[in-house]
């Protein structure tokens, strides 16, 4: 599969790397495992949870995976339009959902997933038709293979492509609106689970992010946390780092901006109680850690959370006065 020319077209990535660490985290979760499994065998759709920027063939890794597209895939003319589209829906689906169309005529979807304004991946389904399919269809795709010189079987293509579902154009946007709802609360979870993700790590490990949790309203230092893990300070962070995808400044980054969310879910709590109780040293510092890591200013975040649930109560309200 020839895919250099298009990945050196591609701009650098300009995440940090604890951006770019999200998605695996996500990948890995119980919350994600557990919705993938049950909206595959819901569906009979695949579902992937890709990185930004991933040149993987499409719906890479999903057993639910179309073999018409793994065929054409294996096509480097094929797999070069494949991650064409790859690029494409991913460059339009950066606001919100999309939905193309790829030239042999499956449909496939890119729902962002965000944490606040930024881009973390994305949920993404499809491979299949929205139209019934006919044998001039097929035609037309075997004979521009040819043209591009592939080499696939013509009849295992042909099982292939009359085995590809045919989904209505109404049902399958009521798929992607469900996925959309999903990603939502993807994007919302995905500090938490890279600070509390459950995983097997070393005991040392284990010793330091529970020393971590207890002490983080302090002005903790690196040393303290290395000497709790018996190592030292250059060795930690090497092995803190490989076994939870952060460096210790930016896990204990991310701790106190849960410890923060946590407390601004009661609504008389002080934003800037909650900033110092969590263990940031300014408020111009949590101000800049917050929304970077969150996405949006502390205030912006206190204000939704609070709409949202007045919203619930409102409703919650009417509904019981009716």
């Amino acid at each position: 599969m020839r895919t250099t020319s298009l990945i050196s077209a591609t701009p650098a990535d300009d995440r940090n790397p604890a951006e770019r660490s999200a998605i695996p985290h996500l990948q890995r979760s119980e919350i994600f495992r557990e919705y993938q499994k049950a909206f595959e065998a819901t569906t009979g759709l695949p579902l992937v949870l890709r990185q930004r920027g991933s040149f993987q063939s499409p719906l890479y890794g999903s057993k639910h995976a179309n073999a018409f597209c793994a065929l054409l895939a294996s096509s480097n003319k094929s797999c070069a339009a494949c991650l064409q589209l790859q690029q494409r829906v991913e460059t339009e689906a950066a606001a919100e959902a999309k939905t193309l169309v790829c030239f042999a005529g499956l449909t496939e979807s890119a729902i962002p997933v965000r944490a606040g304004n930024e881009v973390l991946g994305y949920l993404q389904t499809g491979q299949v038709f929205m139209k019934k399919t006919s044998r001039t269809h097929f035609n037309r795709i075997a004979n521009q293979l040819t043209q591009w010189g592939s080499s696939v079987d013509r009849h295992e293509l042909e099982t292939a492509f009359f085995k590809t579902r045919v989904v209505a154009k109404k049902h399958y946007d009521s798929v992607v609106r469900l996925l959309g709802i999903f990603a939502q609360h993807l994007g919302s979870l995905s500090n938490q689970v890279m600070v509390s993700e459950a995983q097997s790590e070393l005991p040392a490990i284990a010793r330091a992010r529970a020393f971590i949790a207890a002490q983080q309203s302090e002005d903790l230092a690196l040393a303290d946390v290395a000497r709790v893990a018996n190592m030292s300070a250059f060795y930690f962070c090497k092995v803190f780092k490989k076994v939870t995808g952060l460096t210790f400044t930016e896990y204990l980054a991310r701790l106190r901006v849960e410890t923060v969310k946590h407390m601004l879910l009661n609504p008389h709590a002080r934003m800037s109680e909650a900033a110092f109780a969590a263990g940031f040293q300014s408020l111009s510092q949590f101000n800049r850690v917050f929304h970077r890591i969150a996405g949006e200013s502390p205030s912006r975040y206190h204000d939704r959370l609070h709409q949202s649930a007045r919203s619930i109560s409102s409703s919650f309200s009417f509904a019981s006065a009716a």
